[in-house]
């Protein structure tokens, strides 16, 4: 069973690269580039996953987990960096995301991270549903 995820990065390279990898797996992928694009569709769409880059051209990715919450949306939220930066991470983490990824990351690592979210709520609402 494949999930879709958004994926909002404001490097072209980097986002074709990403999101290549987990269509190989069989998951449904689409790509905002800048955050006003990304706003659009999750207040249009639900998406299990969000990859989110912090870095927009257009501003702030962080500015994102707190729509998504706000929304009362059910969505994970992996940000991307290429800040290490202590603070945006616990800033992300605090506005709703779940996990943080530096860049530059190995996308077999990324994969994983989809497995991980995947068998939770898969479990999740398997028990839930008994």
């Amino acid at each position: 069973m494949s999930f879709m995820k958004v994926l909002i990065e404001d490097n072209i390279e980097l986002a074709a690269s990403v999101s290549n990898y987990p269509e190989k797996e069989g998951y449904i992928c689409e790509i905002s580039y800048p955050s006003r694009d990304a706003q659009d569709k999750l207040l249009s769409f639900q998406y299990d996953c969000i990859l989110l880059d912090i870095t927009l051209p257009d501003g702030n990715g962080l500015q994102l987990p707190e729509l998504i919450q706000a929304e009362k949306t059910e969505s994970s939220v992996l940000i991307m960096s290429a800040k290490n930066a202590l603070d945006d991470k616990i800033y992300g983490l605090e506005s709703g995301a779940d996990d943080c990824l530096t860049k530059l990351f190995h996308l077999p690592e990324l994969h994983a991270y989809h497995q991980n979210y995947f068998r939770r709520n898969y479990l999740y609402f398997k028990v839930a549903s008994k």
